[in-house]
């Protein structure tokens, strides 16, 4: 069980919470504003646990970020512990991937949320183009999130997930409909964290998505993206780096991650 009051506090959320379209909108755009997404323990090693007690004490208790599974899992036992019917579903990342670049696995874990009937896609978990809000999944329209605009396309297996970037419709990732056990998540997490394929392994990945900005954050590149405004990069040497953990995605940097940080800065150089 979640502690929800102690999840609020986290993402500083103090409205209703009945089970309703209202409160879905409304905790799904604080998620990712205030918990980051964030990849440290699988660069150093530590494992990632899918227990929700683990991922809570975590998230919530020790003020930390994580990925995919981490985020979704918290969100999903929070929605059905407030009355919501979800279901987890597995996508593929397909993100400015070249047509002819083979596929790679469904390691990205997305919710599907039924209110009143309806469908609706959830994800607080997909690092620098997170959803902040919840998107209809029966029609194909364009639908304005709090940054970018996004549709949900049918296909014969499930749904593509696209998103507009500079007028353009581009491919985000391709979800599949059939739900999910947990035993799938943890061979998809196996993957994602353990397995020297994973993108995850070599590069250190950070997001986090207020109202007003996206902050996005890779190795030691840094880009903030303003609310309809241009977007600024940087490169950070180690002390940059420690500095935007903590002033861009709010983490305490521990001493054991200054090895970590100044090899990333190192690598990139």
């Amino acid at each position: 069980m979640i502690h929800l009051q102690d999840y609020f506090a986290r993402i500083n959320y103090q409205g209703p919470t009945t089970p309703e379209l209202s409160t879905l909108k409304a905790i799904h755009g604080l998620h990712p504003a205030h918990i980051p997404f964030e990849n440290i323990d699988v660069l150093l090693d530590r494992g990632i646990s899918l227990e929700l007690d683990n991922i809570q004490q975590k998230l919530i208790g020790n003020q930390r970020g994580g990925y995919c599974f981490e985020h979704n899992a918290l969100f999903m036992e929070v929605l059905k512990q407030l009355g919501f019917e979800v279901e987890s579903l597995m996508a593929r990342n397909v993100w400015r991937q070249p047509d002819n670049t083979p596929l790679g696995p469904r390691t990205h874990q997305v919710l599907r949320v039924r209110i009143e009937g309806e469908w609706w896609l959830a994800d607080v978990g997909f690092g620098g183009l997170v959803l902040t809000d919840p998107l209809r999944m029966e029609t194909s329209d364009e639908q304005q999130g709090q940054h970018e605009a996004f549709r949900v396309l049918t296909q014969d297996h499930g749904w593509m997930l696209q998103v507009n970037v500079q007028d353009q419709w581009e491919n985000l990732y391709d979800i599949a409909s059939q739900p999910q056990e947990p035993i799938e998540m943890e061979v998809a997490n196996w993957f994602t964290s353990a397995s020297p394929n994973s993108k995850f392994r070599h590069n250190l990945m950070m997001a986090r998505a207020t109202p007003d900005t996206r902050y996005a954050l890779l190795n030691n590149r840094l880009t903030v993206r303003p609310r309809n405004g241009a977007p600024e990069q940087r490169e950070l040497n180690p002390e940059q780096l420690a500095d935007a953990l903590q002033e861009c995605f709010g983490l305490k940097v521990e001493n054991e991650w200054t090895p970590l940080l100044e090899r990333i800065v190192a690598k990139a150089n």
